[in-house]
């Protein structure tokens, strides 16, 4: 955690930033390890504070490393102010996407220290994984695995989709699971071509494909998986669609490396399915980061030109959707190398037909 400040305070020095106020809860967790619901952490650039109330200190003594720990006893960002006061702060940093509003009021009228938006340096730094946590979201992706080799043993039609998902979110909490990464989407028959078909009381029928988009949270870091199958033949259109799909998703884990941009690796998987005639029916990007958030950088997109660093953990799932017909999305969690990639799901990804 000291090594993280330590990196916060170079891209403070470069933003021209004295002092740095810290309020998303994933940002807290990342930079002080912090898993409680109340605290800010206020940053310069030779001290380090965590600010929390009377029902937190204990669990922050336990868990904060590398910070000066006070308790605050009236409000928070009174305590905040008479910090920035006592260390001279001239720059004050914060997280625009985050701070209320009725908190920014309470600074702009009492402070004399310039407000400067400064969101965005700490996701930058979560976007580089440690060897701790890519172990940490391995994890949270084996739990994953099981969930899917839990779904292929237990689902049959008649079930609803929502019957499905409660199945599949609970098994993932008995393996250690503390949660699901968002709402379990199981779309089955034509609701598969919704790329976020969330879970409803449809009945599961033979003969339909079924898309399952679903992760858990494990130590508070998510995993992200998708896999689409079959009961029954689903017919030919559609296992065609498959393997379009399957041969861009993989020709992505052969392009995935350190240098590659967000653009390039969007393109291989966009190029082939524009080939084989369904590029308007691929409409969401190739793919995205995740880490202590179900969505981070860096974007797998057209848009992104940032080249890929080792250490990036990031989905590959391009799909094709046919509205009234069906859609197929294939996903898996991946890590960059300096050479190539390392995928952390299993689930195996031929149309399984059961």
């Amino acid at each position: 955690m000291i090594n993280r400040i330590e990196k916060l305070r170079a891209l403070m020095k470069k933003e021209v930033i004295d002092g740095y106020l810290v309020t998303s809860s994933a940002n807290l967790r990342y930079l002080t390890n912090f898993t409680g619901t109340a605290g800010m952490a206020f940053i310069t650039l030779d001290q380090a504070f965590f600010i929390t109330d009377f029902r937190y200190t204990e669990q922050a003594s336990e868990q904060v490393q590398g910070m000066t720990i006070l308790q605050h006893q009236g409000d928070i960002v009174g305590e905040i102010i008479k910090l920035m006061d006592k260390e001279s702060v001239n720059v004050l940093g914060f997280e625009d996407a985050f701070m209320t509003y009725a908190e920014y009021s309470i600074f702009e009228e009492v402070i004399d220290a310039e407000l400067a938006p400064a969101s965005g340096l700490i996701e930058k730094l979560r976007e580089q994984k440690d060897e701790g946590e890519i172990a940490i979201i391995q994890k949270a992706c084996a739990i994953a695995d099981e969930g899917f080799e839990h779904v292929l043993k237990m689902i049959r039609p008649g079930m609803t989709e929502i019957e499905v998902a409660n199945q599949l979110d609970f098994f993932m909490r008995s393996l250690g699971a503390t949660g699901t990464s968002f709402d379990t989407i199981v779309a089955s028959g034509a609701r598969s071509a919704l790329p976020h078909g969330v879970a409803s009381e449809k009945m599961i029928e033979q003969g339909e494909l079924i898309t399952l988009d679903f992760g858990c949270v494990y130590q508070g870091y998510v995993s992200d998986i998708t896999r689409t199958f079959a009961i029954g033949d689903p017919g030919q259109q559609l296992k065609d669609i498959y393997q379009i799909v399957l041969a861009a998703q993989q020709k992505v884990l052969e392009v995935a490396q350190a240098g590659v941009t967000g653009t390039k690796l969007d393109a291989v998987a966009r190029d082939l399915i524009t080939e084989a005639g369904y590029g308007e029916a691929f409409g969401h990007s190739t793919g995205h980061g995740i880490g202590l958030e179900i969505h981070e950088g860096p974007n797998v997109s057209r848009s992104n030109e940032v080249r890929l660093m080792t250490g990036n953990v990031i989905t590959d799932e391009p799909g094709i959707y046919l509205a009234g017909l069906g859609g197929v999305r294939i996903e898996d969690d991946l890590v960059i190398l300096a050479e190539g990639n390392r995928v952390l799901t299993h689930s195996p990804k031929e149309l399984i037909i059961l």
